[in-house]
């Protein structure tokens, strides 16, 4: 039996291999290039509005209550697997040393953030809020201390109640967290000192309840498993992840639109085409992400020609992955027994994709209409979606 260190030391390794493997397919050039492009207009937006904003605006409660929320959520990466119920068993009662290095990571993996979103906020709080340097520094460190507590207790709290509750414990410590932040740019160091006592007292009664207490090896496994499992439906966006399948739901409120395909042999694969898009979480779920960032990128980026290529982008994103999810089918379905011309199949994908695509053109151009959108470019954005995705079509496999 190897040392926890080790078990550690290797299971990180892993860990970090798993996560490069599938992300050198996420962050590739065309999606950088989107990225930067949303960033810049980003910043310029904020960079106007707070030319605009007015000095009464609670640009410190919105920090506190934003940063304090995403404290809140620290849940912890124990890269706890099943047969460690067994392995690790024997070593329980040094199963600390393990989870000291395990929180470590949690801390500075998790610590980008909280750290970025305040960050963005130093312009609003030392322009606008009229918040000193030195406020500034305190408040840094303050987020440090909270964030390495939150680890800590929200660890401590699911050991010690097998997971149960975690949602109240969560609601415990951001408001917690809020009033920490909002104390610290106030200046006020009685308030801040009363406020520590409580934060010490949570921790230390969470800590001491852990004495005696077997490890919840199912909750934590529970936990692993479902956070890799989000990475990995976030990688299968962009490459086929053997770690998943897709979940189907019937989705019987969207029947109606079956209807809208004509009960004839020809169509078919038609049908099925549809109603497989439909059900299948990944590819609906996908094609809503899409479009719905699509449309409120329409409404808030107010530079045209970031817009277009945002938008252009992110419709290049759904025709591509859609069709490719729907041509990735090699499964045998009963479809295949019964005299259907081997590339209907194909053809209904293109016409599902046309069709879906048409529709998000439609959704963006309903957005910019109603938002009541000035400049008259971004009318011309139902084109960009429908010209990119056809294009995209023509020069795919």
């Amino acid at each position: 039996m190897k040392n926890l260190h080790d078990v550690w030391r290797i299971r990180f390794l892993h860990y970090v291999n798993e996560l490069q493997k599938y992300l050198k397919y996420v962050f590739t050039g065309h999606l950088a290039i989107v990225i930067v492009f949303v960033l810049g207009a980003g910043g310029y937006q904020y960079s106007e509005w707070l030319k605009t904003v007015s000095s009464d605006f609670p640009g410190t409660w919105l920090v506190s209550v934003v940063i304090g929320v995403l404290l809140a959520f620290s849940i912890p990466t124990t890269l706890i697997r099943e047969p460690d119920q067994v392995y690790l068993l024997p070593l329980e009662t040094k199963l600390k040393t393990y989870m000291k290095k395990a929180l470590s990571w949690t801390f500075w993996s998790q610590l980008f953030v909280v750290v970025v979103p305040f960050i963005v906020a130093l312009p609003l709080l030392s322009q606008v809020s009229k918040v000193q340097p030195k406020t500034l520094g305190l408040v840094f460190i303050l987020i440090l201390l909270m964030k390495w507590w939150n680890v800590q207790v929200e660890f401590a709290f699911r050991w010690a109640n097998r997971g149960q509750g975690i949602w109240g414990d969560r609601v415990i410590r951001a408001l917690v967290s809020i009033a920490i932040l909002a104390g610290a740019f106030t200046m006020n160091p009685l308030y801040i000192a009363l406020l520590i006592i409580p934060i010490i007292f949570y921790y230390i009664s969470w800590t001491r309840q852990l004495n005696g207490q077997p490890f919840p090896y199912e909750h934590f496994v529970e936990v692993e498993q479902n956070r890799m499992l989000r990475f990995y439906r976030f990688a299968n966006y962009f490459t086929d992840v053997p770690h998943i399948q897709g979940s189907i739901h019937r989705r019987a409120w969207l029947n109606v639109l079956y209807r809208l395909v004509p009960s004839h042999q020809k169509n078919a694969q038609d049908y099925l085409v549809f109603r497989t898009f439909v059900r299948t979480d990944d590819t609906f779920y996908l094609w809503m992400r899409l479009t719905l960032l699509s449309a409120l990128g329409a409404v808030f980026i107010g530079i045209p020609i970031v817009v277009m290529i945002f938008v252009g982008a992110l419709s290049f994103a759904s025709a591509i992955q859609i069709k490719q999810a729907l041509l990735a089918s090699s499964e045998f379905r009963m479809d295949m027994l019964f005299p259907i011309d081997e590339n209907s199949r194909s053809k209904g994908i293109l016409k599902l994709v046309r069709v879906v695509q048409g529709l998000q053109a439609l959704i963006v151009l309903v957005t910019v209409v109603i938002a009541g959108v000035e400049q008259v470019s971004l009318y011309a954005l139902p084109i960009v979606i429908l010209i990119v995705s056809e294009v995209t079509l023509k020069m795919s496999k």
